[in-house]
């Protein structure tokens, strides 16, 4: 039985790492992509050109927006823009990491002896 399909696309790796890191709170850039790498054990990197133009469609596709607010005015730099999730970019990210919970669903489905068990 198939399940009901939100119809969302699925999201690019580096708009998913982007809405993960602003799931907890708002951030500003750096803290986006120190995020990222936090969150990925240092596996991913994300340069500001991915960043911010990650961003900008994120942004035209309503999935985030620029917050109001500031996290802490006295320890900031002014000039800094702090992002945060919208409606439409949460639901976008549940979507996606329910498309991940499946597939990891059907992969511990097919694999009994673990991932070498076919291997000779």
């Amino acid at each position: 039985m198939a399940k009901k399909s939100t119809g969302q696309a699925p999201l690019s790796p580096a708009v998913l790492h982007i809405l993960l890191a602003l799931s907890t709170g708002e951030r500003h850039g750096y803290g986006i992509m120190k995020q990222v790498e936090a969150d990925s054990q240092g596996k991913v990197n994300m340069g500001p050109g991915t960043l911010y133009g990650s961003m900008a469609r994120m942004m035209e596709a309503g999935l985030i927006r620029e917050s109001a607010k500031r996290v802490d005015p006295e320890m900031d730099d002014e000039r800094r823009i702090y992002y945060e999730l919208t409606g439409a970019g949460r639901e976008s990210l549940e979507a996606e990491l329910g498309r991940y919970r499946g597939v990891v669903a059907v992969a511990d489905g097919h694999v009994v002896e673990g991932p070498l068990a076919h291997d000779h």
